[in-house]
């Protein structure tokens, strides 16, 4: 019934659940210094001054990652039980939850309007 939006969330469930391995362009300290993942942040040395940041941003990152991935594993079970509306429900929570990496997650926003856009068609 929502196969389309179903491949979508899956995605989103797969990439939201990797935000910290996978990662994003990222910068840290005055000299713009790329640190894109949570290994990268790890594997710094002790001695650069931005490493606890990168390291506190990357598992904030991994967290919140989860936290909406959860989310969009309830929407998936709603949408696979046809509740369009209850999985439109879960899918704002995701997308609210990315909010502070929305940027550059690029992750929840589109799922949201995709549901949205499917109960405006419907109604």
């Amino acid at each position: 019934m929502y196969e389309d939006l179903i491949k979508k969330t899956e995605a989103a469930i797969d990439d939201s659940m990797h935000w910290a391995e996978r990662g994003w362009t990222v910068t840290f300290g005055p000299r713009q210094t790329e640190i894109n993942s949570l290994q990268a942040a790890e594997e710094l040395p002790e001695t650069f001054v931005y490493r606890s940041e990168a390291i506190n941003y990357w598992k904030q990152a991994r967290l919140t990652g989860y936290d909406a991935g959860i989310s969009g594993q309830k929407a998936l079970e709603s949408l696979k039980n046809g509740d369009l509306k209850d999985a439109e429900d879960h899918l704002y929570f995701s997308q609210y939850v990315e909010k502070p990496f929305a940027e550059s997650s690029k992750t929840w926003v589109n799922v949201h309007q995709a549901a949205k856009a499917i109960i405006a068609e419907e109604e």
